[in-house]
């Protein structure tokens, strides 16, 4: 057992601090500006001129497979990488990556779809969520029925990241609604590649945080028979394959952002004085950062463990619900605990602790909502799936 960076990720982790240092904090507030005037926070072309940079550093395509151009540095690189720039709220992501189902696309998918959002030319986004099925997938309502060599979509998509930018999306929708029901929303769904020229319109959300995902419509939208992603009726699988990749990255960025917030509130602590002395020396204070300090490094090591045992090619579904579960929550406690050292100018807009803190109660919702992933540890303890004090 080793629980220790090697020389390489080490390496890795203080090159991109540096950048996230250099490039990204510089312009958080040209960011809380903008997003105060309710501009976009970056302005466009922004996003592609610090991912050229980012490539010129070496960083691009982190996790893509070098036969793509990518870097492949594995899992436990890209959760190293992922709390890093989360060490900022500027919105940031390196370029030369695409959604980990594309890579099931056949050739012709991967020429006409996988390389062009490899290479930055198209922006795609995942759907699955709808009004009234979220977690619940046995309630997805949208259909898709055959005819001749088309299909067409008919149903809403709703909270979809990326929705309003996207080029095409992967939508799942129900291709065999008996087959849907029998099987308790496992099987009869399958996954479309759907260009937004085909017809399907996207509306922004509104939040309290300022992620704007989008509401997708799709009405009478026809897509051809080889836009279908993976198997006919076997699109639950690959939604679930999304799914669980994207969740252990959110205990990730809560450790990045939590570890920024930390600092912010021991540096104001030492600075800010009541009754002649530094909030510092006052106990209630104390063990606020104590307990910060303690959660972040136990959530830090649930994400790695859940990143490890991917690269280990491991299932790590059980590992990645329990880094979701207790790194949203946790960076939840840590961001309220350092408005609350802060006192009223954490509640101001001046500072980004407000924002932050706005953006956190989203971690405990999206990707798998708390509830949901208790029912997935609670549910491999009692089938067995999973031993009490098993080490994975």
């Amino acid at each position: 057992m080793h629980l220790r960076l090697t020389d390489e990720q080490r390496m890795v982790q203080k090159t991109i601090r540096k950048f996230v240092e250099k490039e990204l904090i510089p312009l958080e507030n040209e960011v809380l500006r903008n997003e105060r005037e309710g501009k976009p926070s970056l302005p466009e072309g922004k996003m592609e001129e610090l991912q050229l940079k980012a490539k010129e550093a070496g960083f691009w395509g982190i996790n893509t497979p070098e036969e793509y151009g990518g870097a492949d540095l594995g899992q436990m690189m890209l959760a190293i990488v992922q709390m890093e720039v989360a060490r900022t709220f500027v919105p940031f992501s390196f370029g030369g990556s695409a959604d980990n189902i594309l890579y099931y696309g056949n050739e012709a998918q991967k020429e006409k779809y996988l390389l062009p959002t490899i290479n930055g030319e198209k922006k795609s986004c995942f759907a699955m969520t709808e009004p009234g099925a979220g977690s619940d997938t046995q309630n997805i309502k949208m259909t898709a029925v055959k005819d001749g060599d088309e299909w067409v979509l008919n149903g809403e998509k709703t909270f979809i990241t990326g929705g309003n930018e996207a080029d095409f999306v992967m939508v799942i929708a129900i291709t065999d609604k008996e087959l849907h029901k029998s099987s308790s929303g496992r099987k009869g769904v399958t996954c479309f590649i759907a260009d937004r020229s085909m017809g399907w319109k996207s509306e922004y959300i509104h939040t309290m945080g300022e992620w704007g995902p989008a509401a997708l419509i799709f009405d009478n939208v026809r897509v051809p028979e080889e836009n279908i992603l993976g198997e006919v009726n076997g699109g639950y699988d690959l939604g679930l394959e999304w799914i669980g990749f994207a969740r252990w990255i959110v205990g990730a960025r809560a450790v990045g952002a939590a570890e920024r917030l930390l600092k912010m509130a021991i540096d104001y602590a030492n600075e800010r004085e009541t009754f002649g002395k530094p909030i510092a020396t006052r106990q209630a204070i104390q063990w606020q950062i104590a307990d910060s300090a303690v959660e972040i490094e136990a959530a830090r090591w649930l994400v790695l463990n859940a990143a490890f045992t991917l690269d280990q090619g491991e299932d790590n579904r059980h590992a990645a619900s329990m880094a979701k579960l207790y790194g949203s929550n946790m960076g939840n406690r840590v961001v309220d605990r350092v408005l609350q050292i802060h006192g009223g100018m954490g509640y101001t807009r001046e500072l980004p602790i407000e924002r932050w803190y706005r953006e956190a109660r989203l971690w405990r919702i999206y990707d798998g909502t708390d509830e949901i992933q208790r029912l997935i540890i609670s549910r491999n303890l009692l089938k067995g799936h999973v031993k009490v004090g098993q080490f994975a």
